[in-house]
């Protein structure tokens, strides 16, 4: 007990003397930056790029090093990034030594199995070439704007207009989140759940899966040896993620039963080709579930937020969807815009990335260190510890994007002539879709997507917050999904 005791006074001592000179937020006795992070926990992101701009203007900043004495391996010490160039090393230069790695894939392992989203190496390789084969294809964009348009036609024009006769506020994130569930699951699997209907219905499959990413997402909250604990005991969340799973691996099950009796042109039918034993192929299609849904409905609520903010920003967005369809007929103007139509809309895009920029669906991300290495700036990193990387603060950096980073305008995102989609020339400043070997294969599907519902929505509706100006709070998830969602008022436009 006497040697515990002065081991562990010893290493306090150390612990303390080792962070002194770090760079970041404030470092407490014994304690590390453990205090800071609770008194921020409702703004961790906010927080985060705080301290990443407090540590200079220089190019060669934008890194901090949170410690969190005994909470983690490799000295307690977290690394924090923002810097392009660390991103560029971690993400394409030294891709190998960054993985996913074991905390990770041992926490989701339950939910996505060795799916592409929660796999390395070989394993990560083999899906990554399967999934590049089938998300370039043509016949898949047209596929997903042909979901999505029947999907708005049918049922999200119909429950706004309704909401318009009425009144009444519609909660805009939930609608969108079940409008992206229908539409991915239609293109994954060939099965629409039908979660966006009148009266909304609570969906087995849909709630099944809400709680089990929920409940797997609480195993990061604490060390692997405690979540494993309960999960023998089948305690807490870990019997709810027990009794979810039980319902998403039942229903994809029998979808995939179905599909192998009837194949359809949908993502799943085109996996089951390369042979996929039952239990892979429904991991396969629950990793492109969770990837598609959260991240596009997301996306568009924060779009949505800014341009009822942003005015003059809605009027050029409706000036060019009436300009794409002054050219339709009649008998088209019933129907949302179609494939080509919506490649067309490009300060719609521009307006949607400059969203992405603000407000990334995935706000942070994290890497497993393999080996000792020195980052580009030159922060050093220990073999068995993690570095996390900020897309929320590159966003809001001077460094970065210049004086008005904080500023919505979709402008930076197009050419001198403002007719031609310009992405930045160092790819490695706007990561919302990650970079690298990782670069996420659904990003035109996602950008389809998003001009598809976007234009539809400003077509007919007039929308405004239920309290104008009010901020809206993100809720601390690992997707930046709106807190108490987004309340809205409905009015009739007629552009269509």
């Amino acid at each position: 007990m006497a040697t515990t005791t002065t081991t562990t006074i010893a290493y306090l001592i150390w612990f303390w003397f080792l962070t002194r000179t770090l760079t970041g937020p404030r470092v407490w006795p014994i304690l590390g930056s453990l205090p800071g992070l609770v008194a921020n926990r409702s703004r961790i992101h906010d927080w985060i790029a705080d301290n990443l701009r407090s540590t200079g203007a220089a190019s060669t900043y934008q890194t901090c090093i949170l410690p969190f004495p005994f909470l983690a391996r490799s000295q307690g010490l977290f690394t924090v990034t923002c810097n392009p160039r660390n991103l560029e090393h971690i993400l394409k230069s030294r891709f190998q030594n960054y993985p996913k790695g074991p905390i990770l894939q041992s926490a989701f392992h339950d939910l996505l199995g060795d799916g592409i989203f929660n796999s390395d190496g070989d394993a990560w390789l083999m899906q990554r070439k399967t999934a590049a084969l089938e998300f370039t294809t043509r016949t898949l964009r047209q596929a997903m704007a042909r979901w999505a348009n029947s999907s708005i036609k049918n049922r999200l024009w119909p429950i706004l207009t309704t909401a318009s006769s009425t009144g009444l506020p519609v909660d805009l994130q939930d609608l969108l989140l079940r409008l992206t569930f229908d539409n991915i699951c239609g293109l994954t699997f060939g099965k629409d759940p039908e979660t966006l209907s009148p009266d909304l219905p609570n969906n087995p499959f849909s709630s099944a899966f809400d709680s089990a990413t929920s409940s797997t997402l609480q195993r990061l909250l604490y060390p692997g040896f405690f979540w494993r604990l309960k999960k023998l005991f089948n305690l807490g969340t870990e019997r709810t993620l027990s009794t979810s799973l039980h319902v998403v691996n039942t229903y994809m099950s029998e979808t995939i039963e179905a599909r192998k009796l009837t194949p359809s042109d949908d993502l799943l039918s085109r996996f089951m080709k390369k042979r996929h034993s039952t239990g892979n192929l429904c991991h396969i299609a629950l990793n492109f579930v969770l990837a598609g849904r959260d991240t596009s409905s997301v996306a568009l609520s924060w779009f949505f937020y800014n341009v009822m903010n942003n005015p003059p920003v809605e009027d050029r967005i409706l000036d060019e969807i009436t300009r794409v369809a002054s050219t339709r007929g009649p008998a088209q103007r019933a129907d949302p815009l179609g494939f080509e139509e919506l490649e067309r809309l490009v300060y719609l895009k521009a307006a949607l990335t400059e969203t992405l920029r603000l407000y990334p669906s995935v706000p942070e991300d994290v890497k497993y260190v393999v080996a000792d290495d020195v980052l580009p700036d030159g922060t050093r990193v220990n073999g068995g510890s993690t570095v996390t990387y900020s897309m929320y603060a590159m966003g809001r950096m001077e460094t970065i994007w210049g004086k008005d980073c904080g500023v919505f305008r979709p402008e930076r995102w197009l050419s001198e002539g403002l007719d031609r989609f310009e992405p930045p020339k160092d790819a490695y400043k706007f990561v919302a879709f990650n970079a690298g070997p990782r670069t996420c294969l659904g990003k035109e599907l996602a950008y389809l997507q998003m001009k598809a519902i976007a234009s539809a929505v400003l077509m007919r509706h007039r929308l405004e917050m239920v309290v104008p100006g009010r901020d809206v709070k993100q809720k601390m998830s690992l997707t930046l999904f709106m807190e108490g969602g987004l309340q809205v008022r409905v009015s009739e436009r007629g552009l269509a």
